[in-house]
């Protein structure tokens, strides 16, 4: 069982184990727009969080915001947040370069790619993680990040985002 932490606590992660080279599972999440958005068949970008409504899960999605401008990829971030609330985080933000999609309903993207937490105070909910996924569906980038508390390395996210562009 993959795991992380929550302030240096370990906590396991449910489902299953994804990996680079994996192809991605295709899964449907829920759009602001109650719209199923469908993760995993093409080219994407996929931006994992606890919740919009954290000060480094909204920062996290402002910098990718900024940065999916600047890219032809499909940028997606998914939460276990209501539709309403993320549509709400993302007029008060100004969050318009990216789609945010919540997996509320069923958990199936959390379990398909292995990012649920499965104990601990946030059980139930998302850790934080990206997955590059290229044209042929195939995840060419995996982060799970040590800490929830922490950002991604958005460098390394985003050199990878930029060889599926360029490949």
């Amino acid at each position: 069982m993959a795991t992380t932490k929550l302030k240096g606590n370990l906590v396991n992660l449910a489902g299953n184990d994804v990996n680079v080279g994996d192809k991605a599972p295709i899964v449907n999440v829920v759009g602001q727009n109650l719209a199923d958005i469908e993760v995993g068949n093409k080219a994407q970008l996929v931006i994992v969080v606890p919740s919009l409504d954290t000060p480094v899960c909204a920062a996290e999605t402002r910098k990718f915001n900024e940065e999916a401008a600047q890219s032809d990829i499909d940028v997606v971030v998914v939460s276990m947040d209501l539709p309403f609330a993320m549509g709400r985080f993302c007029t008060t933000e100004g969050i318009e370069n990216l789609k945010v999609a919540s997996d509320f309903r069923n958990k199936d993207f959390a379990n398909a790619y292995g990012v649920l937490i499965a104990d601990g105070p946030l059980a139930g909910i998302t850790c934080r993680a990206i997955f590059v996924i290229n044209a042929n569906g195939i995840v060419t980038y995996k982060e799970i990040c040590e800490d929830i508390t922490y950002e991604p390395n958005y460098e390394a996210a985003l050199s990878a985002v930029n060889a599926v562009i360029n490949n």
